[in-house]
C-alpha cells in the first residue's frame, strides 16, 4: 500500500539529507579547508582541495578558524554567514543594538594584545566584515539547524572533536592521544542531514577513522553535535559557516551585515 500525501509529508519534514560528499583531510590540520572543498563541490565548483589549502590561512600550530574560511569564500565570490558563539571573542550585547562590532574588535584587540590567539582571530573578523557579509548572535538549537539544512544550506561548523568523539585529549605537534599532558582538539565537519524523529545529525567528516564507524558521513545524536559546537569555544571556533553562490531569500528580504534574529 502506497503512503497517503500526509504521511509522505510528515516523513519528508521528519529527515533530510544534503548530496554532501567529502575527500579524505590530507593530514591532522587540514580539516577546514577539506570541509571547505566538500562545500564548494557542492556548489558544483570542482576548484582542487590542493589549492584552496594552499592559499587558506593557517595558524601558527596548524589548522585554522571557520572566518579565515568564510573569508577564502567571499574572496572567490560567494556570500557566507557566520553564527557565532564564541564569547571570548564577541560580547552578546554587542549584537543588541545598533553596535560598531568592527570598531568593538578592534579596541578589544589592543587591550589584549598580549592574546594571540584572540588578535589573529580578531583580524579575521575584521576582514570578514570588511568583505561586507553577514554575522549572527542567535540561540544555537537544532531548529536553527534544521532550518538552514531545509534550505539546502549545507553548514560548516568549527567544534571539539574531543567532545564529539568521546577521545582522548591531544599533545605535541603530530596531536599524540594524551589524557593527562593533552589539551582539547578542535575540528571541522560539515553538517548535511537531519533525522527529527531519532535526533540526530548527519555529519560530514573528513577525518578517519571515528568512534563513528569507517564512513565519511554518519548519524550523531543532535544534543552531543550541538554541545561539541559550543564547545569549540576551547580553541576559538564554536560556530556555524554557511556558504552559498549568492544571496538567500528570506521572509523580510537580503539579510543586513549584522543581526539579532533567527532564520
Amino acid at each position: 500500500m502506497r503512503p497517503d500525501p500526509v504521511h509522505r509529508e510528515r516523513r519528508r519534514q521528519g529527515a533530510f539529507r544534503l548530496p554532501v560528499t567529502t575527500l579524505p583531510q590530507p593530514d591532522e590540520t587540514t580539516c577546514g579547508p577539506t570541509c571547505l572543498h566538500a562545500v564548494f563541490r557542492y556548489w558544483a565548483d570542482d576548484e582542487p582541495l590542493e589549492a584552496i589549502i594552499a592559499r587558506g590561512e593557517r595558524l601558527e600550530h596548524g589548522g585554522t578558524y571557520a572566518v579565515f574560511l568564510a573569508c577564502d569564500a567571499l574572496r572567490k565570490g560567494y556570500s557566507a554567514s557566520i553564527y557565532t558563539y564564541n564569547i571570548t571573542v564577541f560580547d552578546p550585547t554587542w549584537f543588541a543594538g545598533k553596535v560598531d562590532i568592527a570598531e568593538r574588535l578592534e579596541r578589544q584587540r589592543e587591550l589584549k594584545a598580549a592574546d594571540a590567539e584572540l588578535v589573529h582571530a580578531s583580524g579575521g573578523y575584521l576582514d570578514f566584515l570588511r568583505l561586507g557579509d553577514t554575522l549572527r548572535f542567535v540561540d544555537l538549537n537544532v531548529e536553527l539547524i534544521q532550518g538552514i539544512l531545509r534550505r539546502r544550506l549545507p553548514i560548516i561548523t568549527g567544534l571539539s572533536s574531543t567532545y564529539l568523539y568521546g577521545s582522548p585529549r591531544e599533545h605535541g605537534p603530530d596531536s599524540v592521544a594524551d589524557d593527562v599532558a593533552g589539551v582539547p582538539a578542535g575540528h571541522f565537519v560539515v553538517v548535511a542531514g537531519f533525522n527529527a524523529e531519532r535526533a540526530s545529525l548527519l555529519v560530514v567528516d573528513p577525518y578517519q577513522p571515528t568512534p563513528y564507524g569507517p564512513s565519511h558521513a554518519y548519524w550523531a545524536s543532535a544534543d552531543r553535535v550541538i554541545a561539541a559546537i559550543l564547545l569549540g569555544i576551547v580553541t576559538h571556533d564554536a560556530n556555524l559557516l554557511v556558504v552559498h553562490p549568492g544571496p538567500v531569500a528570506t521572509p523580510e528580504g537580503r539579510v543586513s551585515p549584522v543581526r539579532f534574529d533567527p532564520l
